[in-house]
């Protein structure tokens, strides 16, 4: 039998030995490019955003396809230890490998993190444990790219059994397939029940990954705070449109400030307590209805596409086979995380009408208006 291990709820993760206060405001470029970018970025940080108490840079970047760069390697860390020097700010950097790990101890990085990339993979995480082991330094962990909360809560539990104590969760967002304004969506549901199964872990939000453009960092940053986020890790650049990597979502110094600046960071009540709960508990709602909405649409998306394949093929639009399976599953499933039969039944059949009407409309050849407009009224 394997031996009882220690919870990962007993992290004491609120203590960072790092004499920083909430929020936790990390900032600095996607990559680090040279000698000169690193510490531009830096300097242009301290002088317009004093808030910010740590510089992040990509040393090592995993990236899609070969070919795009990659990251300096190792001889950038000389870079992140000149900044730190110049400006006193506190630096972090990804790592995903021990050596990386180990190249980033001996150049003195106070911060790693795991990216979403790395955290997936098991192996991966645990052979970066196992070179951690002994080693006293914050280190935070990515969620993972597809949404999979067991994945991202392993990856945390394989680092707090190697002997991190200090751990703390960055929400960056998700791949999604369908619209969405965002470049990796949200999906709050998933950092705030990280956050209810483990309330001492501090939880970071990464809303440049989220966003994937400038224009909507700080919105994200707003979400993240109103949902009782620790801090904010958000990319800056001294020169964004010569970026060599993710030029679309970095800011100037300047505009980080802005943004800080048009933030509200909700007090701190007598209790402890960042900000009520049941507003808490409202915001959360807000957000899952909106991430409803988004995949109810992206499911109309589809609806239309097989009205024009039935159009096309001369399949008629009800095909209660079809119906009756698609049922069943939801009653199963609905059921089995605690939703009433009736409940199911009447939201199934809202989606089912409104997908009839709109394969309708597209048998037809007539555009798809919204339900309750005028040409949907009778008169």
């Amino acid at each position: 039998m394997a031996p009882e291990r220690a919870p990962l709820a007993t992290l004491p993760c609120s203590k960072w030995g790092l004499g920083l206060e909430r929020p936790l405001l990390i900032a600095g470029p996607c990559s680090a490019e040279s000698p000169e970018q690193v510490l531009g970025t830096a300097q242009g940080i301290v002088r317009s955003c004093p808030n910010v108490n740590v510089l992040r840079a990509g040393v090592w970047k995993p990236r899609t396809r070969p070919g795009t760069f990659e990251g300096a390697g190792a001889v950038a860390l000389e870079w992140l230890a000149e900044a730190r020097e110049a400006t006193g700010l506190k630096v972090a950097t990804e790592v995903a490998t021990p050596e990386h790990v180990e190249a980033s101890l001996k150049a003195g990085v106070d911060i790693l993190w795991i990216g979403a990339r790395t955290t997936p993979n098991p192996f991966s995480v645990q052979a970066i444990a196992d070179s951690l082991r002994g080693v006293d330094i914050p280190v935070l962990v990515k969620n993972p790219i597809n949404p999979d909360l067991e994945l991202w809560i392993g990856a945390l539990e394989r680092l707090f059994h190697a002997g991190i104590n200090k751990l703390a969760a960055v929400h960056r967002g998700f791949s999604w397939s369908g619209p969405t304004p965002y470049r990796n969506q949200p999906m709050w549901e998933f950092p705030i029940r990280l956050k209810a199964s483990y309330p001492e872990l501090e939880v970071l939000c990464d809303p440049s990954h989220i966003a994937g453009s400038t224009e909507l960092i700080g919105r994200v940053c707003q979400q993240a705070l109103d949902l009782n986020f620790s801090g904010l890790m958000i990319e800056t650049h001294c020169d964004p449109p010569n970026a060599w990597s993710d030029r679309d979502q970095q800011v100037l110094p300047e505009h980080l400030q802005r943004i800080v600046e048009g933030l509200v960071f909700p007090a701190a009540s007598p209790s402890g307590l960042v900000r009520d709960v049941l507003e808490e508990l409202r915001d959360l709602i807000d957000q899952l209805d909106g991430d409803i909405m988004q995949k109810l649409a992206t499911r109309m998306d589809i609806v239309e596409r097989i009205g024009e394949y039935k159009r096309d093929h001369r399949v008629a639009i009800l095909q209660p086979e079809r119906w009756e399976a698609i049922m069943e599953a939801q009653y199963k499933l609905g059921t089995g995380l605690g939703a009433g039969k009736d409940f199911i039944e009447a939201f199934m059949n809202a989606i089912h009408q409104e997908s009839i009407r709109r394969q309708t409309a597209v048998r037809n050849g007539m555009p798809v208006p919204p339900e309750g407009s005028r040409s949907d009224r009778q008169e």
